[in-house]
Parts: C-alpha cells; sequence; structure tokens
C-alpha cells in the first residue's frame, strides 16, 4: 500500500529531473561552449528530442513488457500457480503439464539439433534467433498454458473471460510502462547531453 502512495511522487521526480537536466544542458552548454557538452533547450537538442522520442521507447524491453504483463495477467487468473484439488482442477494440470512437455520438446527441437532453425549462423545459441526471442517464446508459452489451464478447470468460461485475464495484466502493468518511458528518457537524454 505504501509503495502505491509513494509512485506518483517517484514519476513526478524523474520528470522533473528530465527537465532539470534539460535547463543544466542549457547552462552547462552556455558556460562551457566545448562540443562535448550539448543543450536539450538548443534549436538541434529540441529537434533530436522530439525526434528520436519514439526511437528511443521503441526497444525490445518495451515488448517484453507487454508481452509479460499479458502473460502475467491471464497466469493470476487462471490460477496455474495455485490449482485446486478438485477433479476439473486436476485433470487440467495433467494436460497443461503435457502440453508444457510438448512446448519444451518444439523449443528442444527448433534449439538443439543441428542446422536447428533458432540457432546462429555458426550454431550458437547466442547470440542467436533463440536469444533474441526467449522472452516472447516463455511469454506465449505461459500465455497457452495458462489459457489451457483455466479453460479446462472452469476458471476461465469463455473467450470474454480469457480476453479480461489479458487485459488484467496490461492494468497491474500500467506504471511500468510510465516509468519505463521516463527512464529511458533521462538515460537517452544524458547520453545525448554528455556523451
Amino acid at each position: 500500500m505504501f509503495s502505491r502512495k509513494i509512485l506518483p511522487y517517484v514519476a513526478l521526480t524523474l520528470f522533473l529531473l528530465q527537465l532539470l537536466l534539460m535547463l543544466l544542458s542549457w547552462i552547462l552548454s552556455a558556460a562551457f561552449p566545448v562540443d562535448s557538452i550539448r543543450s536539450l533547450l538548443s534549436p538541434e537538442g529540441l529537434r533530436w528530442f522530439l525526434g528520436h522520442f519514439v526511437e528511443h521507447i521503441e526497444t525490445p524491453v518495451l515488448v517484453w513488457l507487454l508481452l509479460l504483463s499479458l502473460a502475467y495477467g491471464i497466469l493470476s487468473h487462471s490460477r496455474l500457480l495455485h490449482p485446486g484439488k478438485g477433479y476439473r482442477e486436476r485433470r487440467a494440470l495433467i494436460i497443461t503439464l503435457l502440453l508444457a512437455v510438448v512446448i519444451v520438446g518444439v523449443f528442444l527441437l527448433l534449439t538443439i539439433v543441428p542446422h536447428a532453425v533458432l540457432l546462429s549462423a555458426t550454431g550458437s545459441l547466442w547470440p542467436s534467433p533463440f536469444s533474441r526471442s526467449i522472452v516472447p517464446m516463455v511469454a506465449f508459452a505461459i500465455i497457452l498454458l495458462s489459457t489451457c489451464y483455466g479453460m479446462i478447470s472452469g476458471r476461465l468460461e469463455s473467450l470474454r473471460d480469457v480476453y479480461e485475464a489479458l487485459l488484467s495484466g496490461l492494468r497491474s502493468a500500467a506504471p511500468l510502462f510510465l516509468f519505463y518511458m521516463l527512464i529511458v528518457q533521462i538515460y537517452e537524454s544524458i547520453r545525448y547531453v554528455f556523451l
């Protein structure tokens, strides 16, 4: 409860730090007219800040946040991590475990065998298509397994329930998106001004 009360102040502090950095960059670039310090309030700085705003935010981390938020929502609503002891829950858990084995088998076939699709050109896992797609693959696996368990156990009774569970993950992760945006912009602004 305490952390929820303080989060708006943390967000405001990050926003004010961005404004302070903009002002500080202007003062330092005027006081020390060297190429190593660039002003965010100069015409070039404003063009950079506004022109690259979206580019700075559109990183794989943003996609990971989105996918993991969806996975968290359906995982928590399906209660896969807290299965009941009834017949439907046991049957759902067994089917979900079998599906998990199939998913792990597919992942292994895509990565372990020689010349596997997700290996790099040199045959390694890092860096490779596998390493770049591990978070999305895990998120999709969680979504699939949670949906399977939820539908069979009766915790998710309809497509609407699945949809609402996915959206609940986005709702609960909304503060992360705001903080991600603020932190990325401050980081990129510091790099622009000083590096």
